[in-house]
């Protein structure tokens, strides 16, 4: 659970995930919030054995906060990592729906909580906003191939399995195109994808870290990949 400026949820989410998954391990891992998060997240860990607290050393981004977590995960010899953020708008209770993916039948690498596969939708969004996001969503699918609904999901569980098949070294993504980048990744590696409809709500205390910076890294990124997939299928017919 990445945490900047949460100190107004951040208690409310651990408590919730305790009642939801009381034998995992959740691993708040804060970068540096001048708000002090870190110190909430320090007293979390001291009254209840199954909470780490991890300090950044600074605001380095999402993708290094899950990237970092994932390596001390796999250090430790945890099976499955789960990513959910700290402000309450992925519902803790829907995670036994996610982590049911990973199991028979279905026995995907990765599980997605999706917004916008049918059942799943947003509470308290501008109309702008989930435009946005529907667009990305819909883009992504076209240029990277991938049947994924919602890639840009921040709430979803991985396999031990396929993060040891992935190079964390050349992964360099933040935000939205962290997300996209580790979903293409997993598709690459010819490992199944599930989705399971959740119902995202906005945050209600604290600024969302949504910028238009994120949202150009995620297209940019989305685009290179998509041409560097295209191309040479096009050179093969000439």
């Amino acid at each position: 659970m990445p945490t900047y400026n949460e100190r107004d949820n951040i208690r409310t989410i651990v408590d919730r995930l305790l009642d939801v998954v009381p034998d995992a391990t959740i691993l708040v891992f804060d970068d540096n919030s001048p708000d002090g998060t870190g110190d909430i997240a320090d007293e979390l860990a001291a009254a209840h054995p199954t909470v780490v607290a991890h300090h950044g050393a600074g605001k380095a981004g999402l993708g290094v906060a899950y990237l970092t977590a994932f390596r001390w995960g796999l250090d430790e010899g945890y099976d499955v990592f789960v990513e959910i953020d700290a402000d309450g708008s992925h519902p803790p209770e829907s995670l036994p729906d996610v982590l049911a993916l990973l199991e028979p039948p279905t026995s995907a690498s990765l599980a997605i909580g999706s917004r916008w596969m049918r059942g799943g939708k947003v509470v308290n969004w501008p109309k702008s906003r989930e435009l946005l996001s529907r667009t990305a969503n819909v883009y992504t699918r076209m240029m990277l191939g991938m049947g994924v609904r919602d890639a840009t999901a921040g709430f979803r569980a991985y396999t031990r399995e396929i993060l040891e098949r992935i190079d964390f070294d050349s992964v360099e993504s933040k935000g939205y195109g962290f997300q996209v980048d580790m979903t293409f990744r997993v598709s690459r590696l010819k490992a199944r994808i599930a989705e399971t409809p959740i119902v995202f709500r906005e945050r209600e205390h604290g600024e969302s870290k949504m910028s238009g910076s994120i949202v150009k890294e995620a297209m940019l990124l989305v685009t290179a990949k998509g041409l560097r997939r295209l191309v040479p299928r096009r050179s093969a017919h000439n």
